[in-house]
C-alpha cells in the first residue's frame, strides 16, 4: 500500500502484491512456486526488513539474482536501537542530576519486545520513513522517476506525520494509557503516541497456557491496565476470556497488517483514525 502510493502515476510499473493481502504478518510464512514466479519476473523487490522475511534469502537468488531488493526499514531505528539511545541519554541525564541534587528523576516507562520488532508500519510515524525509502528504491532501479517517487512519497509522508500528531496528541489526553496487546505489533505505535504496554497475549505467537494466563490476570490487575486490545487477523478469544477476568474493555485495533486486495490509496489513514476512535471509546479522554 505505501509503495503503491508511492509509485502512483508513474507509467511503465506493474506493482504486485507478492504475499496475499489477507495473511497478515508473515513470520512463518513459506515461498510458493506462484511467489517465485513473481520473483523471478520482479526488477525490484520491496521487503519490510528487520528480519520479518526471514522466509527471503536464498529462494530469492536462486530464483532471480538480479532483483534489486530495497529495504523499506533502512536506517529506521528500531526499538532495541531506540531503547539503547534513551538509555545513553538518561544516563547522561542522571549524570546532570547527580551534579544538581535537586533534579527531580523521571521514569518513562517504554516497552518493548525482546528481539528486534520488525512492525514499524504499525505506527503512521514510521510509515512515513518507510515511504521515503521506498521512493529512494525505485529511484535507484528506475531513475527517470525519481521525481514522481519523491514527490510522491513527500506526499504521503506529509499526511502520515500530520496523522501521527493527532494520534500522539490523542495519547496525552487520554484518561487510562496502559494497555495489553496481541504480539508486539503496536509497539511502535505505543512508543509514538505515549501509550504504556503492560502485557501481551500471544507473546510467542502461541496462546498462553492456563499458568501464563493466570499470570496476565494478576498483571493486568497491578498495572492497572485501561483496555485490552485484539488485532483483526488473530482470534480475539484470549484477549475476551482476560476481559471476563478482570472486568477491563476489549477492543480490536487494526496494524493494517492485512486488508482487501485493492484497498483503496487512503485505506491506511482511515484505519488509523478509526483506531483513535476505538482508544477514545475504550481508555476514554480527559475533559
Amino acid at each position: 500500500l505505501i509503495a503503491r502510493n508511492v509509485a502512483q502515476g508513474r507509467k511503465g510499473v506493474d506493482l504486485q502484491l507478492m504475499l496475499p493481502a489477507g495473511m497478515g504478518c508473515p513470520h512463518d510464512y513459506a515461498l510458493t512456486p506462484q511467489d517465485l514466479r513473481k520473483i523471478a519476473a520482479a526488477d525490484v523487490l520491496v521487503v519490510n526488513g528487520l528480519g520479518l522475511e526471514e522466509f527471503l534469502g536464498a529462494p530469492v537468488e536462486t530464483a532471480n539474482p538480479d532483483v534489486e531488493t530495497v529495504d523499506s526499514s533502512a536506517g529506521i531505528p528500531n526499538l532495541l536501537e531506540y531503547a539503547h539511545e534513551h538509555a545513553e541519554a538518561e544516563e547522561d541525564h542522571d549524570h546532570e542530576a547527580e551534579a544538581d541534587p535537586g533534579h527531580a528523576e523521571h521514569d518513562h516507562g517504554h516497552h518493548h519486545h525482546a528481539g528486534v520488532n520488525p512492525h514499524l508500519c504499525a505506527s503512521p510515524r514510521q510509515a512515513a520513513r518507510i515511504a521515503l525509502n521506498v521512493a529512494a528504491g525505485l529511484s535507484k532501479a528506475d531513475p527517470e522517476g525519481a521525481g514522481d517517487y519523491f514527490r510522491n512519497a513527500q506526499a504521503y509522508a506529509d499526511r502520515l506525520n500530520a496523522l501521527a500528531d493527532e494520534m500522539a496528541a490523542l495519547g496525552r489526553t487520554l484518561k487510562n494509557n496502559r494497555i495489553v496487546e496481541p504480539h508486539g505489533v503496536f509497539d511502535y505505535l505505543a512508543r509514538d503516541m505515549g501509550l504504556e504496554v503492560v502485557a501481551v497475549l500471544r507473546p510467542h505467537g502461541q496462546e498462553p497456557s492456563a499458568a501464563e494466563m493466570l499470570e496476565l490476570v494478576r498483571t493486568l490487575r497491578a498495572k492497572q491496565a485501561g483496555a485490552i486490545f485484539t488485532e483483526p487477523q488473530y482470534p480475539a478469544k484470549v484477549g475476551a476470556a482476560l476481559a471476563r477476568e478482570t472486568g477491563l474493555p476489549t477492543a480490536t485495533l487494526d496494524p493494517v497488517a492485512t486488508g482487501p486486495d485493492a484497498a483503496p490509496l487512503d485505506y491506511y489513514e482511515t484505519a488509523m483514525r478509526q483506531n483513535m476512535e476505538t482508544l477514545r471509546a475504550t481508555l476514554g479522554v480527559q475533559p
